[in-house]
């Protein structure tokens, strides 16, 4: 079934680009022209003249104004006091008649001794004028000149950094990506001071031209990786890019699966560390999530929390995490095969206080089930929406008053609100994986409605055989359990102490193995302690 529904989706993929209809066709770009009339008349073609926020100042320069030249920036996405006081400024009340006499073109002695800005570009064609306009930056077209001069003055009101809400730790750092590209490049150069940590960017998005940067560190990321990345995003042709989520949907190896083959993250920590296992890292303009890549099953179920406390409690954890997530996905589905199918399997006390418990309800164990399940998503999903104060409110009363309204009222019996409830709070625990255990525990409860045990059965060996066939560029999902790597194992369900990982993960990091001296570690007794 699965298979014939992808034949489908290719064919009206097919169907859609031999149609002709893309409209993503690029025009051959335009050059300037060295008439500053004929210029500044194609900028108000294509920005608009009628926009309000569109400023452009044409005036003259120099000694006896012989220079002429426009200004063109967005008001409101550049920061006007560098317009005025190292743009404007410099040009009405300097003399650059001593250059010009030199022989120097206008554009080479502005760079050189008129702006006191620090970045400073030259663009030829149209095309890129407005797009350095759009971006924040203001553009200098002069007299009888076929380049223009690009200046940067972006300035706009950002969000400051905070501590991101869907990864807080009690021990770590507190600081979380903004919705800035530069400020969160900054926040990870901070974190990894290496020459060796490269940048590469690039515009994505026929109308946002949102600017997407994809980092890594030279000498330890495959580059075979590298250049896979760079394949997948230069094919993405799409109106525009908002979130990371985009990038991500649009890149991904399993598309059809419920589990996610690229993970996301807010924390600097987080990706440095990923960087420095030998994974990419995609930064998107406008979102404070970063995606990396390769993602294996595992990482679902570590926090940076781990390595920053001993590993006797993260391996604890963890293993508590990976609980919970058993218990999330099949909690409901177990309960509905016990209680309809396997009712021997209960002992017998158990037993006789569930069907006490369930005498007199009208509905049958699966309607229950989808029923308080169904009302608790609602309940989390108004808790979400809703303002902070009110949401906590609506989350936890709205709850209690519903379930122990529809038991006191004999709907439903309390083992399945407590069922549910338990099932809830666990789904919350391995956060990056409440997606795709939303959906398993539907399909679960379903199979085990209507083949109990075996279908319940049956569903997790298919799960199993559907994560063993799962890649994520290339890298099993499974690993280092599937295929079978003793070595990373240090590092999955149970977290070795930080001394005992001297490599990286052979899946991710295997073109550069080696992270840590072999010496690297708690100190030795010394000798005399030793022949006591």
């Amino acid at each position: 079934m699965l298979a014939y529904l992808k034949k489908v989706v290719h064919a009206w993929n097919s169907k859609d680009r031999h149609s002709g209809a893309s409209g993503y066709e690029e025009d051959p770009p335009l050059a300037l022209s060295g008439e500053l009339t004929d210029n500044v008349n194609t900028c108000k073609a294509i920005l608009g003249s009628a926009n309000m926020d569109v400023i452009i100042r044409e005036f003259s320069f120099g000694r006896e104004q012989r220079f002429r030249c426009a200004l063109i920036y967005i008001n409101g996405m550049v920061n006007i006091t560098v317009v005025n006081q190292h743009i404007v400024q410099p040009l009405l009340y300097g003399d650059p008649s001593a250059l010009a006499a030199a022989g120097a073109s206008p554009v080479e002695w502005m760079k050189a001794a008129m702006l006191s800005v620090g970045y400073l570009k030259e663009v030829a064609h149209m095309d890129e004028v407005v797009d350095e306009c759009l971006a924040g930056n203001t553009v200098l077209l002069l007299q009888d000149e076929k380049r223009a001069l690009v200046v940067g003055t972006q300035g706009w009101e950002e969000r400051s950094i905070q501590e991101p809400l869907t990864e807080a730790v009690v021990r770590g750092p507190h600081e979380g990506f903004t919705e800035s590209l530069g400020t969160n490049i900054t926040m990870l150069r901070r974190k990894i001071r290496h020459p060796n940590l490269t940048l590469e960017s690039m515009k994505i998005g026929r109308y946002t031209k949102t600017a997407v940067c994809v980092v890594y560190l030279k000498g330890v990321v495959n580059p075979k990786l590298i250049e896979e990345v760079r394949l997948r995003l230069k094919r993405i042709k799409i109106d525009g890019i908002f979130e990371s989520g985009y990038i991500e949907q649009l890149i991904e190896d399993a598309p059809y699966s419920p589990f996610a083959t690229i993970d996301n993250s807010e924390r600097p920590d987080v990706v440095a560390a990923k960087i420095l296992e030998g994974r990419a890292a995609i930064f998107i303009d406008g979102t404070p999530f970063a995606l990396t890549l390769p993602m294996l099953f595992i990482e679902g179920f570590q926090s940076p929390e781990d390595y920053y406390t001993r590993p006797y409690y993260a391996s604890l954890i963890r293993l508590v995490r990976f609980l919970s997530f058993i218990i999330a996905i099949s909690g409901p589905a177990i309960y509905v095969a016990l209680t309809n199918f396997h009712q021997e399997l209960i002992p017998t006390p158990l037993l006789i206080s569930i069907a006490r418990a369930k005498e007199g309800t009208p509905f049958p164990s699966l309607v229950e089930a989808l029923g308080m399940g169904v009302v608790f998503e609602i309940i989390r999903e108004a808790g979400v929406r809703l303002p902070r104060p009110i949401g906590q409110t609506i989350s936890i009363v709205g709850a209690l008053v519903i379930g122990q309204a529809a038991v006191s009222a004999g709907l439903i019996g309390a083992p399945v609100v407590i069922m549910v409830a338990v099932t809830s709070i666990c789904s919350f625990v391995a956060v990056s994986l409440n997606e795709a255990g939303a959906v398993i525990r539907l399909t679960a409860l379903l199979l085990a409605a209507f083949l109990g045990g075996f279908g319940l059965v049956s569903g997790f060996l298919l799960l199993l055989i559907h994560l063993a066939a799962i890649r994520s560029f290339g890298v099993p999902y499974l690993s280092p359990a599937a295929p079978l790597n003793i070595r990373d194992l240090k590092d999955s369900l149970i977290r070795a102490p930080l001394w005992l990982m001297h490599t990286r993960p052979r899946m991710t990091g295997g073109y550069n193995l080696r992270r840590m001296s072999p010496e690297t570690g708690p100190p030795s007794p010394p000798a005399e302690e030793r022949q006591k």
